[in-house]
């Protein structure tokens, strides 16, 4: 091929897909400006009106850098992450066949929050071995349409990723459903036969920092929607 031809094919990619990606990424990050805020104002009320019942239950919002905050909720940790790419779906996901998409590929790619839910205690007691799980992934395109891959009340509520378009409100709504299907995923005592042999290192470990595995479904299958055990 000729050289001209090829620098030329290759700054049209550049300037496409990289002014496009830039795009995204920068309407990600004010979104999650966004959502910072609404995990304070959130944990803020709820650890008001919990202080003047029972100061023990501790709701608190930390601000982990530019990628992450946390929101604990009693012995719950919520983990909100914003990953630092862009993502195009996959091409054998349905949505390529919807007009949205299909009238410009460009609004396939997305920005990406994922949200984790562990024990409090894990990273209190610095038990690295211990599990946590995914509970949902937020998509938001450059238009701000959005979606939310979840567990429960997160996988079908916001789902309409051709009509949703994402505001405050709807963050906020997606914030209280991932707090609620956390208080509502409880730690289960694990399989017995799981847990019944353990090393020497282990059981001197349990004393200084608790370092025996634990999790809500320990020891039973945790998949895309069932949390039966």
């Amino acid at each position: 091929m000729d050289y001209q031809k090829n620098q030329d094919l290759i700054f049209n990619l550049i300037r496409d897909k990289g002014v496009l990606k830039q795009d995204v990424f920068s309407n990600i990050i004010l979104n999650f400006k966004v959502l910072k805020n609404i995990l304070k104002e959130i944990g803020d009320e709820l650890n008001e009106r919990m202080t003047n019942i029972d100061e023990r239950v501790i709701i608190e919002y930390k601000d982990s850098g530019e990628f992450e905050a946390q929101l604990r909720v009693a012995g719950d940790l919520l983990i909100f992450q914003m990953h630092s790419n862009v993502f195009k779906f996959n091409l054998e996901n349905s949505l390529w066949k919807s007009s949205y998409l299909s009238e410009n590929p460009n609004r396939g790619f997305c920005g990406l929050i994922n949200v984790y839910n562990f024990l409090n205690d894990s990273f209190k007691y610095n038990r690295s071995n211990d599990l946590g799980y995914l509970i949902g992934r937020l998509f938001i395109n450059h238009e701000n349409h959005f979606m939310v891959q979840g567990k429960r009340q997160l996988g079908f509520l916001y789902n309409d990723f051709i009509n949703a378009v994402i505001d405050k409100e709807k963050l906020k709504s997606i914030v209280q459903s991932a707090i609620l299907y956390s208080l509502d995923f409880d730690l289960l005592v694990p399989s017995y036969d799981l847990v019944n042999q353990v090393s020497v290192n282990q059981v001197k470990q349990v004393g200084d920092d608790l370092k025996l595995r634990t999790a809500k479904r320990l020891g039973f299958v945790f998949q895309n929607n069932n949390d039966e055990i």
